[in-house]
């Protein structure tokens, strides 16, 4: 009999060929306990954590409880996943719809890439695009929204360019390193993600 007959797919060691969620170099795949440490890691990086809103790093407890809490959610108010690149199978940071509300077809949509050494390559792009293809060809969502500070330059450029647009601007709603900072309201409708001249993530390969 074949050794592998009747194998575990959802082992580690590795994950189907063409998963759900993918794009052409990254996957979304559920948060399993084993990530934690990545988590801890990736919050413990100052620069990793401003654009979280992260102030102080998590304890490993911390970080086991949200993992707890986060359970019995996950496909109900919130879809979290770990962002990995397909080739390698390595975690590079995440990708989450929370606030879900399917009674008005609105969910925000969070992301950050944790691995420093993959900044700047396109792959929260590529994450972004899975998510906003899950959301509004899966979950049959109207509107997809975020936040971010006025600090965060860098990401509201990766923002506008899968879709998003300003909608507004809290003003002096986020304090950090003794003064005020602005939060900006972006959101995408279903129109504009149809209207998108791009393969949807569900027909790549």
């Amino acid at each position: 009999m074949d050794p592998d007959v009747g194998a575990d797919v959802t082992s580690d060691r590795l994950p189907l060929p063409r998963p759900i969620l993918r794009s052409r170099r990254t996957y979304l795949r559920p948060a399993e306990r084993k990530d934690i440490r990545a988590f801890l890691d990736w919050l413990a990086d100052a620069d990793v954590g401003e654009g979280l809103a992260n102030r102080a790093p998590w304890s490993h407890i911390a970080e086991e409880r949200w993992f707890e809490d986060l359970q019995p959610r996950q496909g109900q108010s919130i879809w979290h996943f770990v962002i990995c690149l397909r080739h390698e199978h390595l975690p590079i940071g995440f990708a989450a719809l929370h606030e879900v509300d399917l009674h008005n077809g609105a969910a925000e949509l969070g992301i950050g890439i944790g691995e420093r050494s993959e900044w700047d390559m396109g792959y929260g792009t590529e994450a972004m695009e899975v998510l906003l293809d899950f959301g509004f060809g899966e979950l049959r969502l109207e509107r997809v929204y975020l936040h971010v500070f006025d600090f965060n330059a860098r990401a509201m450029r990766v923002y506008e360019r899968v879709g998003f647009t300003l909608e507004g601007t809290e003003r002096e709603a986020y304090y950090r390193h003794g003064r005020y900072h602005d939060m900006h309201l972006m959101g995408i409708l279903r129109d504009e993600w149809a209207a998108q001249d791009r393969a949807r993530t569900w027909e790549l390969e």
